[in-house]
C-alpha cells in the first residue's frame, strides 16, 4: 500500500512563482510522452505542435468569486477573516473562520457587508454562516479573490487568477492549468481543427491540501461539485468515435471527465451534475482521459496522486526533479506540463 510519503518531494521555496509570467502564454512546458519517455521543454505557445486535428481539449469554465471576507465579532472587538468555500442555499455557506471562540449561535458583521450567524460547526476551523441576506450582492464591496497562501503579496490584476475562458462563478481557486491559455492561442487551436468542450467543476480549497494521513487510500478526498452539458457529452462521444484524443486541462477537468465515465447509461456517456468524490491513486484505470494538461503540484497532495496514476508515481517524482534542477516555476502561478 502507497505511504502518502512516497508522494513527497524537496520544493526550494525559490521555485514556487509568486507572480504570472506576462503574457499567460509565455509559461515553460515540460512535454512527456508516456510510450517513448522521450521528454522536452517547450513553451506554453507551442502546445499546437503536439496537437493534433480532432482533439478535444476540455476547458474548466469555472470563476473563483471573491471568496475571502473580513469582519468583526459581535458584540465586541474581535477581528475575522472568512473564506467562503462552498454554498449550501441561498444564505448559507460552508465557511473556513480565522478567530477564536466563534461557535454555534455567535453573529458576526462582515467588513461593508452584512451582518451574520455561526449556525453550525464542523471540523477544524469550518463553520456553517448564514448571512441575513445573500452575500453575493456585496462581493464587489466586501469580497477579495482568495490566492493561495503560497502566494505572498501578490498586488497585480485579479483577472490573472482567472481563465480566460471562465464563465460560471463558485469557485474558491482557480483551474489552474487553464491560466496559460490566451484567447488568441486558443483561436489558433482552434482554425488547426482542435475542438474544445467546457464544463464546470467548483474548485475547492481542500483540493490543494496536503494529505496527513500514512497511506494515501486512507485518505478522505473532499468533494466538489461538477456539471457535464449534452453539448459537451456530444463532443465527447465525437472526438472518442474519430479517433481523436480527450485532452483535459488541469486536473479538475480530468476528475469531472472520469467520474463522467462512471455515469454510463448501457454503456452511452449522459450529461450529468453532481458532487464528486472520485480519488484517483495510482493503479486506477483511466477511462476518458488519453493526455493531459497540468501545472505542477504540492508535496504529498492527492493532486501529485492523481497525475502520478496518469504517468507513474516514480517517473513523475523524476519529472519534478528535473523541473526543479531546470528552473521551472511550479504551483498556481507556475509552469505547465503536458502529459501524453
Amino acid at each position: 500500500m502507497l505511504k502518502t510519503s512516497d508522494f513527497d518531494y524537496n520544493l526550494p521555496q525559490e521555485r514556487i512563482a509568486q507572480t504570472p509570467v506576462e503574457p499567460r502564454d509565455h509559461s515553460r512546458l515540460m512535454v512527456f510522452d508516456r510510450k517513448t519517455q522521450k521528454l522536452e521543454h517547450r513553451h506554453f505557445y507551442d502546445l499546437g505542435q503536439y496537437l493534433n486535428k480532432g482533439d478535444l481539449l476540455v476547458l474548466n469554465q469555472t470563476r473563483v468569486i471573491p471568496a475571502r471576507l473580513y469582519g468583526q465579532k459581535l458584540p465586541g472587538l474581535g477581528r475575522l477573516e472568512i473564506l467562503l468555500l462552498k454554498k449550501r442555499n441561498e444564505l448559507e455557506w460552508d465557511c473556513l473562520m480565522g478567530g477564536s471562540g466563534m461557535k454555534a449561535g455567535r453573529r458576526l458583521q462582515v467588513n461593508d457587508g452584512p451582518q451574520a450567524e455561526v449556525v453550525g460547526v464542523l471540523e477544524g476551523a469550518k463553520r456553517v454562516v448564514r448571512f441575513d441576506v445573500p452575500i453575493e450582492a456585496f462581493f464587489d464591496k466586501a469580497g477579495h479573490v482568495p490566492l493561495p497562501p503560497y502566494i505572498h503579496g501578490y498586488g497585480g490584476d485579479p483577472e490573472r487568477y482567472q481563465t480566460v475562458f471562465n464563465k460560471t462563478p463558485g469557485s474558491a481557486a482557480a483551474p489552474t492549468a487553464g491560466l496559460h491559455f490566451t484567447k488568441e492561442l486558443l483561436e489558433t487551436l482552434k482554425a488547426n481543427g482542435v475542438e474544445t468542450a467546457t464544463i464546470d467543476l467548483k474548485v475547492g480549497l481542500d483540493t490543494f491540501a496536503p494529505v496527513t494521513e500514512e497511506y494515501a487510500a486512507e485518505h478522505h478526498i473532499h468533494s466538489e461539485w461538477c456539471s457535464v452539458s449534452q453539448a459537451a457529452v456530444d463532443k465527447i462521444n465525437m472526438t472518442k468515435s474519430k479517433g481523436g484524443r480527450i485532452i483535459p486541462v488541469g486536473t479538475t477537468a480530468v476528475r469531472t471527465l472520469e467520474t463522467l465515465a462512471g455515469k454510463t447509461e448501457n454503456g452511452v456517456l449522459k450529461p450529468w451534475q453532481g458532487d464528486t468524490s472520485l480519488f484517483i491513486l495510482p493503479g486506477y484505470q483511466f477511462k476518458l482521459v488519453d493526455a493531459m494538461i497540468t501545472n505542477f503540484h504540492l508535496p504529498k497532495s492527492t493532486l501529485l496522486m492523481l497525475v502520478s496514476a496518469f504517468a507513474g508515481r516514480e517517473t513523475m517524482l523524476s519529472l519534478y526533479q528535473t523541473a526543479i534542477e531546470e528552473g521551472y516555476r511550479f504551483f498556481s502561478f507556475g509552469d505547465a506540463m503536458f502529459l501524453q
